[in-house]
């Protein structure tokens, strides 16, 4: 695959040296199915440059809004993951600092996925964080959106209607269920396979469901923080294009990487239908038939 530096129209992969403002202004309106982004927190992280009053940090992503709202197509789908912004034990989430600006610009929110993971910083004084929001938007009520394409397991996959017309029929969708907007999916520690030198990547498990529901194959999916390629890589996997600024160099080369191991298919990463835990069979926490 050929790795491009600068946007071109049909370009399958595009990683941009820069701020992600100078990307997005060479990409033609409405050009991207899928904008999906994990902007930093402005809590100070070695990607940042320094720590932005809020009214700062929230200009600076109403600029960035801006154009992704320009660039989208009209059934595509604009998503901002994000966590909360804390300072002196203070907690503000940031998707209701930026749900005015979204809304304000014409977008529809869709859902509010809830992405929960059971590991990470441990607090004193107030319950840990264990999850982050992913705003889905769209721009205009005839979107693109493919269920089938990420249905997960039933939860009791044979269960039959007991009464009625249908007594007897199988009760649930043999293709599976609608995975809710509560998601858990493991955020990628030490050991997970996808971990980088990047202190907060997020999994690819995570982008790639937003990928099959809200976009076709060849379409073009735009990350404006890009960091170490994880939606990038997930594009390619999928089929899709791809697009995304990074202003460190150092993560810039590996997005690199993993999107040529993805276009080769030797890209380590956890797969989807992988289960969160399973305890070996002599393990008390197993769950043991009755002789």
């Amino acid at each position: 695959m050929r790795i491009q530096s600068h946007y071109s129209k049909g370009a399958e992969a595009v990683l941009f040296h820069g701020d992600c403002l100078k990307l997005l202004a060479t990409i033609p309106d409405e050009a991207a199915r899928l904008v999906i982004t994990s902007p930093p927190y402005n809590m100070g992280k070695q990607y940042e440059r320094r720590k932005l009053t809020i009214e700062e940090y929230s200009s600076r992503q109403s600029a960035v809004i801006q154009e992704c709202v320009r660039i989208l197509n009209p059934r595509g789908s604009l998503c901002w993951q994000v966590g909360s912004y804390v300072d002196n034990n203070r907690v503000l989430p940031l998707d209701i600092l930026l749900y005015d600006d979204l809304v304000r610009r014409g977008l529809a929110l869709r859902n509010r996925i809830i992405w929960h993971f059971e590991h990470g910083l441990h607090c004193a004084r107030r319950f840990s964080g264990r999850y982050e929001t992913i705003m889905w938007f769209t721009k205009g009520d005839d979107y693109l959106f493919d269920l089938d394409a990420v249905r997960v397991p039933q939860k009791y996959p044979g269960k039959r209607h007991y009464k009625g017309p249908s007594k007897g029929a199988y009760s649930s969708n043999p293709r599976g269920k609608n995975p809710g907007d509560v998601w858990l999916i493991p955020n990628v520690k030490s050991n997970h396979p996808e971990k980088t030198i990047h202190p907060c990547q997020f999994p690819i498990e995570l982008v790639m469901r937003f990928i099959m529901a809200l976009t076709r194959k060849n379409d073009l999916v735009v990350d404006p923080f890009m960091g170490v390629g994880t939606t990038a890589a997930a594009a390619v996997l999928t089929g899709r294009r791809a697009a995304g600024a990074e202003t460190n160099g150092r993560y810039l080369q590996i997005a690199k990487s993993r999107v040529r191991l993805a276009s080769s298919g030797m890209l380590k990463y956890r797969p989807p239908d992988r289960p969160i835990f399973v305890p070996p069979p002599n393990s008390p926490l197993t769950v043991r038939k009755e002789e």
